[in-house]
């Protein structure tokens, strides 16, 4: 049968399935590129912000058929005030509360991280050493959950001096500034064997609305964290979590970005989706180059101009889940098979900010949200079997309890 091009390959497969010749997925697979595919699928857990501890949330992951969590453990003074939550008690951490966290995964067949998503180079100057300090306060959980040995990385922000970007030469500032407040986390780190995963997001809602510029997190593009890598001079314990939906409303193709980054510093996928709005009035009128502007509300009723509604309604855009009440502005196959075909292994982790998911309020619609993806995620990464696409659970090796315990220690005690 002679065939051209990838849809005519599978018409044509599909034929000889229906004749007995070649059955299944798994034929298919063999035919086309014999790539593994039993990648975790995890939730974040920031949509469970009411949720009192990780026993709590890791029910949940069970009900949706979740594989782990990336448990969200910010402090509970945060200056921050959107999708917080606390899920481990990070003051009190001890080998025994390590020990039965761990025992929970390898019982309920959950696999975990740590993380805090806060500004680490910028802002109130003292704000920023207890931002650093905590981060310090996961690694050693990181470390007594057993770190690189069992996945558990620390996932955090960089963050961004806004005065300092503000001058001269402010991005490189701000580069060398990550470089001096990080190396010595970084080691610390090293030195427990837990890696540090910085997120993608640019964090544009942290300015205030009558900001003319909205960049507020150092690695919010690929040149960023390129540049990052470059200036620490040595293969260092940094990684990635990367985020789509961060690049779709910046009209990036997220595909090209995985092209085109190092694929080895690459730790974790956040699943979460963007539907832009290129055609609506705010963007007609104020461009998709920067983001929205604000002026005087009777000025802009007179001009007939629209005006942002808060600090994270400038971009044009709003947050989905793939899968779940239609569809948004990635294509979803094309990013995952390129990963797929890539050999990316690692977990992906459903972060929920859909507009009719988690941010309705409704634990329901969070957890169809949850649901939803999972089920519009797993033809990619999981094999076909009697049940159709599932998680192969019998790939999934024990988390080993390391039985250490750091003791906590502070950017004071690491100059």
């Amino acid at each position: 049968m002679a065939l051209t091009g990838r849809r005519d390959f599978f018409k044509g497969a599909a034929a000889l399935a229906a004749t007995g010749a070649l059955v299944g997925r798994d034929a298919l697979a063999r035919t086309a590129k014999p790539a593994p595919r039993n990648n975790q699928i995890w939730l974040m857990t920031s949509a469970f912000a009411s949720d009192p501890d990780f026993e709590a949330v890791a029910a949940r992951a069970k009900s949706v058929g979740a594989q782990g969590l990336e448990l969200c453990v910010f402090r509970r003074d945060t200056d921050r005030a959107d999708h917080v939550a606390t899920h481990l008690d990070y003051d009190n951490f001890t080998p025994e509360r390590a020990k039965k966290v761990i025992d929970i995964c390898n019982r309920e067949g959950l696999r975990i991280s740590v993380g805090a998503y806060d500004n680490l180079i910028g802002g109130n100057p003292d704000l920023q050493v207890v931002n650093q300090n905590h981060i310090l306060k996961l690694v050693r959980i990181a470390a007594m959950l057993g770190g690189d040995r069992n996945d558990v990385v620390c996932g955090t922000f960089v963050g961004y001096d806004v005065d300092l970007g503000n001058e001269p030469n402010g991005f490189e500032k701000n580069l060398m500034k990550f470089k001096k407040v990080f190396t010595p986390i970084l080691r610390y780190a090293k030195d427990l064997g837990v890696t540090l995963c910085v997120e993608n997001c640019p964090m544009e809602g942290w300015r205030p609305v009558t900001s003319t510029d909205c960049y507020c997190n150092l690695p919010g593009c690929l040149a960023a964290r390129k540049l990052m890598y470059a200036v620490l001079d040595d293969d260092s314990n940094l990684q990635e979590t990367y985020d789509p939906s961060h690049d779709i409303w910046q009209h990036i193709d997220p595909t090209d970005v995985i092209n085109a980054m190092d694929f080895r510093k690459l730790r974790r996928i956040h699943i979460k989706g963007t539907r832009n709005f290129p055609t609506e009035a705010e963007a007609t009128h104020w461009g998709r180059l920067f983001p929205m502007q604000t002026v005087d509300v009777a000025l802009a009723k007179k001009a007939g101009v629209p005006l942002p509604s808060n600090e994270w309604d400038r971009l044009n855009y709003e947050p989905r889940l793939p899968g779940f009440g239609g569809s948004d502005s990635c294509d979803w196959a094309k990013f995952l098979e390129n990963l797929m075909a890539k050999g990316y292994s690692r977990p992906f982790v459903i972060e929920n900010e859909g507009c009719n998911s988690s941010h309705t309020g409704n634990m329901g619609a969070t957890l169809q949200g949850f649901r939803a993806t999972i089920l519009n995620t797993a033809p990619v990464v999981w094999p076909l079997g009697p049940d159709g696409y599932a998680f192969d659970k019998s790939a999934l090796a024990p988390m080993v309890d390391p039985g250490v315990n750091p003791k906590i220690v502070t950017m004071a005690d690491l100059s």
